[in-house]
């Protein structure tokens, strides 16, 4: 780390900062444009995606299995439906893709910057409710929609490192970004502010779906919270803080806005876990 930092140029450096200062003001504290976030984002799925080829648990959607392609295009119409709420402020920069780890003892999902989600098959077997694993999936969306992905990297490995990652010039941070965002090691572990702005932005996806429960996200945390009593809390809990006031805060959101809280249909979700025997 300490290698890179000292042969860049000082002059980059101030240019750099100089440069994705002014050009990000909109997001407090993220210095990165958002050509760079997507491009870090296309980097840092690559390796993820690796990393679970690997292992034998991405669910590849070109994989020829009948039953994944099933339940891709069930998980595609939940996601499309919160990306096509009118609230998403990216959503045609980022690519928006959303893809299933097959890993059913893993409570968990995750957002790479630039768009790319990550959710488990643990989840969705957890879940019985689609309003409910909705609200996971908007939860995940606003982070990266937010840009908090991005924000927490800059903190824990500096602008020049990012950078560097971006532009393809260090396999090495890239792997260790993978395996953080991943939580296999320890965990991207974002702000309480950054997840209360996802949590209440999860509110406001869902009110634009005009179709899931906009409190989606609190019916799951209800259920976490009752989960994380065990002796074996889930793994999402490692890398999302749960305060204790989460639930009341989506509920309160929800009632503020007036938006309706009325459960969908199960119709997507219970075929997307059919389709994968969960």
């Amino acid at each position: 780390m300490m290698k890179y930092i000292n042969r860049t140029a000082p002059w980059l450096l101030v240019f750099v900062s100089v440069f994705f200062m002014s050009s990000c003001k909109d997001n407090e504290g993220v210095i990165f444009s958002i050509q760079d976030d997507i491009r870090l984002g296309e980097q840092v799925s690559q390796q993820v995606d690796s990393t679970f080829r690997a292992q034998g648990k991405l669910l590849e959607r070109n994989s020829g299995n009948a039953n994944v392609q099933k339940a891709y295009t069930h998980l595609d119409r939940i996601v499309n439906r919160v990306l096509n709420s009118g609230e998403i402020k990216y959503r045609n920069e980022f690519v928006w893709t959303v893809k299933i780890i097959d890993d059913r003892e893993t409570l968990n999902a995750f957002a790479a910057p630039g768009g790319h989600i990550y959710v488990y098959t643990g989840l969705m077997k957890f879940l019985d409710d689609e309003d409910h694993f909705a609200g996971v999936l908007a939860h995940e969306i606003a982070h990266a929609d937010k840009r908090h992905s991005v924000q927490q990297l800059q903190r824990d490995y500096g602008i020049a490192l990012m950078l560097s990652v971006a532009l393809g010039n260090n396999a090495g941070t890239l792997q260790q970004i993978a395996a953080q965002l991943a939580g296999t090691l320890a965990g991207l572990r974002f702000s309480r502010g950054a997840e209360t702005e996802a949590d209440n932005a999860s509110v406001v996806y869902l009110d634009g779906t005009d179709y899931y429960a906009c409190d989606g996200a609190a019916g799951f945390f209800v259920k976490l919270n009752a989960e994380a009593q065990g002796s074996n809390p889930p793994e999402f809990l490692s890398t999302h803080p749960n305060p204790d006031n989460r639930v009341e805060n989506i509920q309160q959101q929800a009632s503020q806005r007036n938006c309706a809280t009325d459960g969908a249909a199960n119709t997507e979700f219970n075929e997307l876990k059919k389709s994968l025997n969960l």
